[in-house]
This record gives C-alpha cells, sequence and structure tokens, in this order.
C-alpha cells in the first residue's frame, strides 16, 4: 500500500514556478481508457456511519480497531499503525460523535473518502478525514485518520444529506500508472510549493477541491481556497511518505511530511493529506490538508515496512 520515502521535494479525528508553470507540469496528456459508469459513494458513507455509531457502542478504541484495515493509519502526531495504537484496552471515555458531509469514491468502487464535522463529550470540536478502502471480502475498512482543526459551526447537522464529488474524467488504467502520474505531480507540485504555495495549489487543485488545515470552515469556492492558502507559509517543503490508487487508477490518497518556517522565523513541521482525481486536465487536488506536528525528539518508525505495495487492491 505504501510508498517508499522520495528524495527532495518539499489522535482519532484530531483535529519554484509560478501558476502557469504549475498548470503546465501537472496537465499530463496520459491516453485514457473507456470509462465505465461511476461508483456511488453510497457504501463508503454507511460504512463511515457505521463507524460512528459504533464509536458510540463500542468506544474509541474498540470502534477504531473494529473498522480499520490491518495497515491503517493514524497521525499520533507521527504516522502510527491504528492496531497498534490502540492495541491495549482503556475505558469506553466520553462519546466521539462525527457524521459525514462530504464524499467521494473511485470509478472502480473500491478508494473513497469521508468527512464531516465532529463533537467530543458534546462539544463541537473540528472536522474529521477519512479515507476508505474496499477489502476483498466487500466490506469497507479505513486506511487514513487525521482531521483539520476546521470550525464546525454551521455545518449541516448529523443525518443530513451527504454531498458528492464529482467522479474522475479520465483513469490511468491501472493502480500503478496512476500511482507513477501522481508521484510526477506531486514532485512538480512540492517543486513549485518552494517558490509560491498559493499560486502551486491554486494551479493544481480541482474546481471542486477543498484546501483546509486552519480553524476557518472548509472553503465552498475558489475564493475560500485563496483564503486558506494565505493561512499557510509562502514555501513549504513537502516530502511523500505514501498512498494508495485506486484499481481503475483515477483516485489516489497521498501523504507526508511538510517542513516550513513561521512569521516569526521559526521552524515548523507537520504532514500532508491528499486526494486527487484524475480531471480532463489531468491529475488536480480534490482535497488536501496541512496538520502541524510538534517537533520530532527522535526519528518515528514508518508504518511502511508492515503494509501492501502502493497496487494493493
Amino acid at each position: 500500500m505504501f510508498l517508499p520515502r522520495a528524495n527532495g521535494g518539499g489522535g482519532p479525528r484530531s483535529g519554484g514556478g509560478g501558476a502557469g508553470g504549475a498548470a503546465a507540469a501537472l496537465a499530463f496528456a496520459f491516453a485514457t481508457p473507456a470509462l465505465a459508469a461511476p461508483a456511488t459513494p453510497a457504501p463508503v458513507v454507511a460504512a463511515e456511519r457505521a463507524f460512528a455509531a459504533d464509536g458510540l457502542e463500542l468506544g474509541i478504541q474498540g470502534s477504531f480497531l473494529k473498522h480499520s484495515a490491518p495497515e491503517a493509519i493514524v497521525l499520533n502526531p507521527e504516522p502510527t499503525l491504528a492496531h497498534a495504537l490502540y492495541a491495549e484496552p482503556k475505558p469506553k471515555g466520553a462519546p466521539l460523535v462525527w457524521w459525514p458531509l462530504w464524499a467521494g469514491i473511485a470509478r472502480s468502487g473500491d478508494l473513497g473518502f469521508t468527512t464531516g464535522p465532529y463533537t467530543y463529550a458534546g462539544t463541537p470540536r473540528a472536522w474529521y478525514f477519512t479515507v476508505w478502502a474496499r477489502q476483498p471480502d466487500g466490506s469497507w475498512k479505513w486506511l487514513m485518520d487525521a482531521g483539520p482543526p476546521s470550525d464546525p459551526a454551521g455545518a449541516a447537522p448529523q443525518g443530513s444529506d451527504v454531498a458528492y464529488a464529482q467522479p474522475a474524467a479520465r483513469t490511468a488504467g491501472s493502480a500503478d500508472k496512476a500511482m507513477d502520474q501522481v508521484m510526477q505531480a506531486e514532485i512538480k507540485l512540492h517543486q513549485a510549493a518552494k517558490a509560491d504555495v498559493k499560486a502551486a495549489f491554486l494551479a493544481a487543485a480541482a474546481d471542486d477541491g477543498r484546501i483546509v488545515g486552519s480553524k476557518a470552515a472548509p472553503p465552498k469556492d475558489r475564493a475560500g481556497l485563496a483564503a486558506e492558502l494565505d493561512t499557510r507559509a509562502t514555501s513549504i517543503a513537502y516530502a511523500p511518505l505514501g498512498g494508495r490508487a485506486s484499481k481503475a487508477g483515477d483516485l489516489v490518497w497521498t501523504y507526508g511530511v511538510a517542513q516550513w518556517t513561521d512569521a516569526a522565523g521559526a521552524p515548523q513541521r507537520g504532514h500532508y493529506v491528499r486526494i486527487w482525481r484524475d480531471d480532463r486536465p489531468g491529475w488536480r487536488i480534490l482535497f488536501d490538508e496541512l496538520l502541524p506536528a510538534p517537533p520530532l525528539k527522535r526519528p518515528p518508525a514508518s508504518p511502511a515496512a508492515a503494509t501492501e505495495s502502493p497496487a494493493a487492491g
């Protein structure tokens, strides 16, 4: 499932080129196989709702173990295998309540995501983000759980209709090809982000994409994306750690590390999580979050050693 660490570039529900150059670099002219009818995200939404229901019934530990894939990871604050983190029995704890409001799925119906607000002990806290994969037995298990500190005020209440992201307009034809293409896109994006983060991401973002990471509510349009990017440093160094592609090669999730300098000149670090979709102009970012992390006290143990190849389905 996870990719090897690349050179260069840049807890549950926790919370040099310009725009023209980045757009040209990301607009790949790959041949597009014939498209099958798109899958519906409904099974992913159902899996998230079952996960949330078990959160109340079983508590955080029990529900997160039950619904996670063996290779699933959380940011704690470094990437950590969920089955290792939640292995030791703990009290049920205060109620953690969450519900999906936006979801997407690959055309092949094997990789998807959901996001929405959550409360803890009855208090609105932030938004969650979950990446899901269909298992060989047809069930759905989550692969990554990492949410931004986005403001949940004004979010639709539990039980509301879920908005669906548009399906990909193209497919690479295989998971391996898609992963290779997205790694190229990330290299170009990361190079551009060293010079101008805002321009790089606006060039790479899908028209219906979301970019989050600040305490503002998730953006709803391009103006919101620009405002969110204004909260980030102007230059960020990114480096990928892993990810996975759908079997159709139309949807890819990636994650990695980020380093930047704040306004006071102090070094900062964190992690990113992304969803890439194969749009008609090329691969575009459907979702991106930047999550700050504390300084490292020692090098983290990589979860990649215990996981599958990028093309694993």
